[in-house]
């Protein structure tokens, strides 16, 4: 059985078939099926081909080219068709020993080439595919970024939702219409951008101010993790019963939290070992589950005095809170009552596969208690005793003030 005729994916630009080469041409031209958008199809003089219009519906797209059998396919695709396009979605189903691909320069190059930035060093998404608030910490950190907008968050939306996290320190360009005669490249701060409607068919480039800090300016000085206690807000009566900075630092390190990580902090106060593991986990999600209804209010405000958007507050009573959330890769349980233990089998049961368990304790009978418990499902345990003191300057001398004691255990799930 003969193999199917090869499918040709070619980039064009908005500058049409004048700019294509006569071999890309002679190609189309051949075609026994055609597939575009609307706006590609209608530049492509009429022939015999069997023309079918690009929707969302990806599935379609690809039943389409399946049964084109042995026909000669063309499916003509703005820009470089590898470049956030849809050639790779395809390629994944149907094989890449069936295409031939005809790249043209991409939108995002155009861009860059406009605005006379390189691009080998910048952070560039699609916001169809990304959420914004999902690429935020990204954006926050990069030196330059190449975003293509879309209808529902375009360049306005984009710059206010950064300003609204105050991260105020890009200058933006908006590149409408690239390639074509109504061209228009608008530069501007972020609140001038935030100020102006543009075109839906635009790439948004940001660079990076000189010297500018990577976090607000009123956050410079803040850690990745272990942050100082009082750069988080805590309920007055309450005062000082979050997780020590030392101790935070020495839980998250155990917890092995990567950026896609998703985690669970159970008995989170007011949010301190979320608010860091966020940071951490910046593609991923930590819900931190609290039964206090101002602690749980308290996780918010701190989230949103750190930039982090992608912790959420669960108010209700662990494990039964945990039900309808997603398996974590991560949990750090604080508890000092005799609830820690079956809070802790629970949160080992949900782990998914390798995934990691950190508990801390005030009590060494609950220590006992929930190590024997959990040696039941794992021999990959380990316990510190955390004794620590913090220096204080009285009349000129030296000495220190002892943190309450605690231990740390943590279990990996085999």
């Amino acid at each position: 059985m003969p193999s199917p005729a090869p499918i040709h994916v070619i980039g064009i630009g908005d500058d049409g078939l004048e700019a294509v080469p006569n071999s890309v041409r002679q190609i189309i031209d051949s075609a026994e099926v055609l597939l575009g958008t609307d706006r590609i199809l209608a530049i492509v003089p009429k022939s015999k081909a069997e023309r079918h219009v690009i929707s969302s519906d990806l599935n379609e797209l690809v039943k389409t080219l399946e049964s084109a059998g042995n026909k000669k396919v063309a499916m003509l695709i703005y820009g470089d068709p590898m470049f956030y396009g849809l050639a790779r979605y395809v390629m994944d189903r149907l094989g890449k020993e069936r295409f031939v691909v005809v790249p043209h320069v991409s939108s995002m190059q155009l861009a860059f080439a406009r605005v006379m930035e390189s691009w080998e060093d910048a952070y560039l998404t699609d916001l169809a595919k990304h959420p914004l608030d999902a690429v935020l910490e990204k954006i926050r950190t990069a030196q330059k970024v190449g975003l293509f907008t879309t209808d529902q968050t375009g360049p306005a939306a984009v710059a206010k939702a950064l300003l609204d996290r105050r991260i105020e320190y890009f200058t933006a360009y908006v590149c409408e219409n690239l390639g074509a005669r109504d061209e228009r490249v608008t530069r501007g701060t972020l609140a001038e951008i935030a100020a102006q409607k543009f075109d839906s068919l635009n790439v948004m480039v940001l660079v990076r101010d000189a010297d500018a800090p990577d976090r607000p300016r009123e956050a410079v000085g803040r850690r990745l993790f272990g942050n100082p206690d009082e750069a988080f807000l805590q309920s007055k009566p309450k005062q000082g019963l979050l997780t020590p900075a030392e101790v935070r630092a020495i839980a998250l390190a155990q917890m092995d939290i990567a950026p896609s990580s998703i985690v669970w902090d159970i008995g989170a106060g007011s949010g301190s070992v979320s608010i860091e593991a966020a940071q951490m986990a910046s593609d991923g999600a930590v819900y931190a589950i609290e039964m206090d209804a101002e602690d749980h209010g308290l996780i918010r405000q701190n989230a949103e005095r750190f930039g982090v958007a992608n912790v959420t507050a669960v108010l209700g009573r662990a494990p039964e809170a945990c039900d309808e959330l997603p398996d974590p890769d991560a949990v750090f349980i604080a508890g000092g009552g005799r609830e820690v233990t079956r809070i802790s089998e629970y949160a080992y049961k949900r782990l998914r596969s390798g995934g990691r368990l950190v508990v801390n304790v005030v009590s060494i009978d609950h220590l006992a208690e929930l190590r024997e418990a959990m040696s039941k499902h794992s021999s990959d345990i380990h316990v510190w005793l955390i004794n620590l003191s913090r220096t204080t300057t009285q009349l000129d001398r030296l000495s220190f003030d002892p943190l309450k004691p605690s231990f740390l255990l943590a279990v990996t799930k085999k």
